[in-house]
């Protein structure tokens, strides 16, 4: 996967923006304004942040050598991905799902009403 399918993946989700918060080479896709991924532009170091809980972080560290778990700046429990060749697309897609529905199961009910509107 590269960067570009990797974009056009979240922003096909209902309700994901994206912007640059940190500088002009990350990338960052929201759910009514709370993350659930983000990602660097270099192509050569593709990498992904993506929200995960601490037990399936831990599962998936110990199957796949392209996933380490690690803690984002707000203390919520994120998964960073690193491609490589033992990562194929398909878990990708659904480890982008499963970050997105995270999101969206914390969002009040207003929020996610925003959502079905």
């Amino acid at each position: 996967m590269d960067v570009e399918t990797f974009r056009n993946y979240c922003l096909a989700k209902k309700g994901v923006t994206e912007s640059f918060p940190f500088d002009d080479v990350t990338l960052v896709f929201k759910v009514i304004n709370k993350m659930f991924a983000l990602t660097g532009l270099d192509e050569a170091d593709f990498k992904v942040n993506l929200k995960c809980t601490p037990e399936y972080a831990e599962t998936l560290r110990e199957q796949y050598d392209a996933i380490q778990p690690g803690w984002h700046m707000n203390k919520k429990h994120w998964n960073t991905v690193h491609f490589n060749a033992d990562l194929n697309n398909q878990l990708l897609y659904e480890l982008i799902d499963m970050s997105y529905y995270l999101v969206i199961k914390g969002l009040s009910k207003a929020e996610r009403q925003l959502l079905a509107d």
